[in-house]
């Protein structure tokens, strides 16, 4: 079939603009720069996963980088990052699909950390105290739900999460912005991070489904001391502060290393549910896709050495809206025509195709460096 209609660069420019200017309380009218171009900048940099100094330096009717500099930390201001939280995730549900059910979706939970290295004691207000990693122990942390239906995945929630918050109001929170577009989780997915008596407790309260991973402590006993035998088994467990859960012991064999087959264990606290260890484990694998949608992330992601929290926040919130819009498109223009359930033809539109053509469309409207000065005649280089 010899398809019909049209994705243009341009339409695809303006869309992703139009999702952005729509939610977001903006307001730049400088001499050189507006809201249009500072957006458009942040969009370009982010596609070529480079910096706002890049961007500026490689069109030719961009405004310059500290101009653009100055306007973005004007707005971005770290007392506004409850309402900057608020356009965000109004974004991120842009355009949400309406064939996406209220009720009964998955919808996998985790934390993301960005290494912080300022020493300003303002600015470290705002970050959270890790393990030490990427030479840091100080670590702007943001929280995201994002849901699993059909093949699509979208990030619908974005929180940043400061030092005072404790893991349940981090995950009431996201709850809540989910309850606010009208989703009702069905089944909920929560990695290591959220594995706490609170959050169990909270979760067995509301009768929530959900599934978490529990990580593997102690030397002989604790949670180590479930890893025995050789098959894959579920048994009830207390933990130290009281809180009993059911647990599914998994027993994996995967390849090491030397290409032998060594056991592995992994331990699931599970709520609400009736699953064996083999479709606990099959079915958490779902959230192991939310891991594709950060490398994908990181692939339209802004460098920058701000030390601005509020501007790191919206970094990482621009990439996932472009994510979004992408995972959106691909539903909605790209279905494989034919009977049985809907699908989306996935190679007719990857991601690669997405950053291409609106990184050019970008170029063609602010136009793109051609040409640099150099100190001695080309034409004396040996072809």
């Amino acid at each position: 079939m010899i398809p019909k209609n049209e994705l243009q660069a341009t339409e695809l420019y303006e869309m992703s603009l139009n999702t952005l200017q729509s939610h977001l309380t903006w307001d730049i009218n400088g001499n050189r720069c507006n809201t249009r171009m500072a957006l458009t900048a942040l969009i370009k940099a982010a596609l070529d996963n480079s910096s706002l100094n890049a961007v500026c330096a490689d069109l030719t009717e961009m405004a310059d980088a500290n101009t653009l500099r100055e306007q973005l930390n004007a707005i971005l201001e770290v007392g506004d990052l409850a309402q900057q939280e608020m356009e965000i995730n109004a974004a991120l549900a842009a355009g949400l699909p309406t064939e996406v059910p209220q009720a009964g979706m998955e919808v996998a939970l985790d934390f993301h950390d960005e290494p912080f290295y300022g020493k300003s004691e303002v600015a470290r207000c705002y970050t959270c105290r890790g393990s030490a990693r990427k030479g840091t122990t100080r670590f702007m942390r943001m929280a995201t739900a994002s849901v699993i239906w059909r093949g699509i995945r979208l990030t619908l929630a974005l929180v940043y999460v400061l030092p005072e918050y404790s893991t349940l109001q981090v995950l009431q929170r996201l709850l809540q912005c989910l309850s606010q577009l009208g989703i009702r989780p069905g089944v909920l997915y929560l990695d290591k991070g959220f594995c706490n008596g609170d959050v169990i407790r909270y979760l067995q309260t509301q009768q929530q489904p959900a599934v978490l991973a529990c990580p593997i402590r102690g030397k002989n006993g604790g949670t180590r001391a479930l890893c025995q035998g050789r098959k894959s088994y579920r048994m009830r467990y207390t933990f130290t502060d009281g809180t009993q859960v059911d647990m599914a012991v998994v027993a994996t064999l995967p390849h090491g290393k030397d290409g032998q087959r060594h056991r592995k264990w992994l331990l699931f606290v599970v709520i609400q549910l009736d699953w064996t260890p083999k479709v606990v484990m099959r079915c958490y694998r779902r959230r192991f896709g939310i891991e594709c949608d950060y490398r994908q992330m990181r692939q339209m992601r802004v460098v920058s050495s701000s030390r601005n929290p509020a501007m790191k926040f919206f970094l990482l919130g621009l990439s996932f809206v472009l994510l979004n819009l992408w995972a959106r498109l691909r539903w909605q223009l790209f279905q494989r025509v034919g009977r049985g359930p809907r699908t989306v033809m996935t190679g007719a539109f990857r991601l690669h195709r997405f950053i291409g053509m609106l990184r050019r469309a970008i170029e063609r409207i602010y136009g793109a460096m051609m040409s640099v000065p150099t100190t001695a005649p080309p034409q004396i280089v040996n072809y």
